[in-house]
């Protein structure tokens, strides 16, 4: 019995990632005892921050992201919000050192830099002042029996097992999901998992020199902007930190890889593709990273159910690893929980009601069930435009069609009547999954990145719908424009027959 009189059903969150904090948050809310089991030791020691450094994309969070965190607790949006640098735009950057800024959105909206570190940390420090909510570090899953409501967990600080028992399991243990695994013995879950053929390294760009003697550091880029090197198959990334260095992200091919296997290759083919950035990083920092950071692969999860009875769900890349071309794995992740917390309170679970042994909670199992069916078709669908995305972010930036295509969509967004922005639809979003309605042209990246009272499955279809009025227009123009050269052309041989002596 607790102070307030009454019991509380207990729910287990099993990894403590923002996606796992933020759900912790968000049951301990509707009034759940929450206890989060994490493998790894609390990121908060100078030991594990040393470790992140080496492992982790710096995180670009939007609207969605932001109105998952202002839904279950607005005085966190604010705090966090403190805390990011805003970018506005791209910055190509040509094989010539040349730079074209295109902005995000003609109305300033903009996506945020943050280091992964700092965000689960920051997200950890706010469910820890929860008073309903425990964490505990080094206990790594061994097993889960859903039926039995147990889980076994092994101590890394005792060596010691501890068995668990639970009401309610939430998985947000990451890409190798435990609870996944564990869920697949007891649901007949359609699984795909493949990976691309590209791999990834994370390179450090210093901060600059200060601009007057005993004045801070200073940033070597533009910092309002997310830095692409796009070099067709392959494109280095640089996004800002706080600190005002530049945390540098290389995707190529793994075969491109393979082949930088010395140091006079690594400086050889960064001179080649990165003439402007070679200098920024350093030679010597360059390589460096390259022989001391841990070069990782790239991988997308697709599965389908996410729950089991009243049980279990499994949220964030647990259920749905994207690769990260469109910044939305973590956006996506704490929607997740943003959507799950609403069904819940639409289907009323009450955690304080106690359910009889052997018997399920009809009415959690119902908003369970109903996430599952209503929420896959958007995770396949931004796991797709995530994909897609790297072709256009490496290759497609560069290309007259790819700008006279996004011009004209720009130019049709320009004549709605009205622009709705993320501000005119966050507060909404605390009540309501969607929208049930959206009007007007909409780009793609605005849909994706700037609306998120928007699914993403209504992203996808709308954005078909577009692109065939698009291609239309960009045939026509190409039409009327051969049309017009073929005029010129047989006026010009008319004239020259016509003069002819």
């Amino acid at each position: 019995m607790n102070s307030s009189g009454y019991n509380r059903r207990k729910a287990v969150v099993v990894g403590a990632g923002p996606v796992g904090c933020l759900a912790a948050m968000s049951l301990a809310k509707i009034g759940w005892s929450v206890d989060i089991y994490e493998g790894r030791p609390d990121m908060r020691l100078p030991s594990s921050k040393a470790a992140a450094q080496q492992r982790s994309i710096n995180l670009a969070i939007s609207a969605r992201g932001l109105a998952a965190i202002q839904a279950i607790d607005p005085g966190a949006a604010d705090r966090f919000l403190s805390t990011v640098i805003p970018m506005r735009g791209r910055m190509i950057h040509d094989a010539k050192g040349r730079l074209e800024s295109q902005p995000y959105d003609r109305d300033g909206q903009c996506i945020n830099s943050i280091s992964r570190a700092y965000l689960n940390e920051d997200l950890l420090k706010e469910a820890l002042a929860v008073p309903n909510i425990r964490v505990f570090f080094e206990h790594k899953i061994n097993s889960i029996d859903f039926d039995r409501k147990k889980l076994s967990a092994r101590n890394a600080a005792t060596g010691e097992d501890v068995d668990v028992q639970f009401d309610f399991c939430v998985g947000a243990d990451g890409s190798y999901s435990v609870v996944r695994r564990q869920l697949m013995r007891v649901v007949r879950m359609d699984y795909q998992q493949w990976y691309i053929p590209h791999d990834y390294i994370e390179l450090k760009m210093p901060a600059g020199p200060p601009k007057e003697r005993g004045g801070d550091p200073t940033y070597l880029l533009d910092p309002n902007h997310l830095h692409i090197w796009p070099r067709h198959t392959f494109m280095l990334i640089a996004l800002p930190n706080k600190d005002k260095t530049f945390t540098c992200t290389l995707f190529a091919p793994t075969a491109d890889f393979d082949r930088l296997d010395s140091d006079e290759t690594i400086l050889k083919w960064f001179k080649a593709n990165f003439p402007d950035a070679l200098p920024l990083i350093g030679e010597q920092a360059l390589l460096d990273d390259f022989h001391r950071n841990p070069r990782s692969s790239l991988m997308s999860i697709k599965a389908k159910p996410y729950h089991y009875k009243d049980r279990a769900v499994i949220l964030g890349d647990a259920a749905h690893a994207m690769v990260p071309f469109y910044g939305q794995g973590l956006n996506c992740g704490l929607e997740d929980v943003r959507v799950l917390d609403i069904l819940l309170r639409e289907a009323q679970v009450d955690p304080t009601s106690q359910v009889p042994e052997g018997k399920e909670d009809s009415r959690l199992a119902a908003a369970l069930a109903k996430y599952s069916e209503t929420r896959h078709q958007d995770l396949v669908a931004i796991s797709d435009l995530a994909m897609n995305n790297y072709v256009e972010m490496r290759h497609s930036v560069t290309t007259l069609s790819y700008r006279f295509r996004k011009a004209l969509d720009n130019l049709l967004y320009s004549l709605n009547f009205r622009h709705v922005t993320a501000k005119d639809v966050v507060p909404a979003l605390s009540n309501k999954t969607f929208s049930t309605s959206v009007r007007g042209w909409l780009p793609l990246y605005t849909m994706v990145t700037f609306r998120p009272d928007i699914s993403y499955a209504t992203v996808v279809r709308k954005h078909k719908r577009q692109s065939e009025i698009l291609e239309a227009a960009a045939w026509y123009t190409g039409a009327a424009t051969i049309a017009g050269m073929a005029g010129i052309t047989c006026i010009t041989l008319w004239q020259r027959l016509y003069n002819r002596p």
